[in-house]
């Protein structure tokens, strides 16, 4: 079939006429784990809307992940010790006010 060549790393398959390094062809574990991720967002972003429809949940959704993150700078800015649930209960309460989209952001952000 094929021969290999003293010091090399890998075969010649006579078949293919290639030479492979003994490289497995199987993505990086990442790549399943990110598509879980992508999956499991866009089914949550789908039952999250409400009747209202596409238009109203996407910007509450995002100034909820906005409202989220000013108080977590004001949690990091204030630099006190034990005020982190005050500061996660209020980007929730902001998020929350925003609509079903700002409730969704808050959930998924927690």
């Amino acid at each position: 079939m094929g021969s290999q060549q003293p010091g090399s790393l890998g075969h010649t398959d006579s078949r293919a006429g290639s030479i492979s390094a003994g490289i497995s062809p199987d993505p990086p574990s990442h790549c399943s784990t990110m598509k879980l991720l992508t999956g499991l967002l866009v089914c949550s972003l789908v039952l999250g809307v409400s009747s209202d429809g596409w238009l109203t949940f996407i910007p509450e959704a995002a100034q909820g992940t906005w409202d989220m993150l000013r108080a977590y700078r004001d949690m990091r800015e204030a630099n006190y010790i034990g005020a982190d649930k005050y500061f996660h209960a209020r980007g929730n309460y902001d998020a929350t006010q925003r609509g079903p989209g700002g409730a969704w952001a808050a959930k998924v952000i927690r």
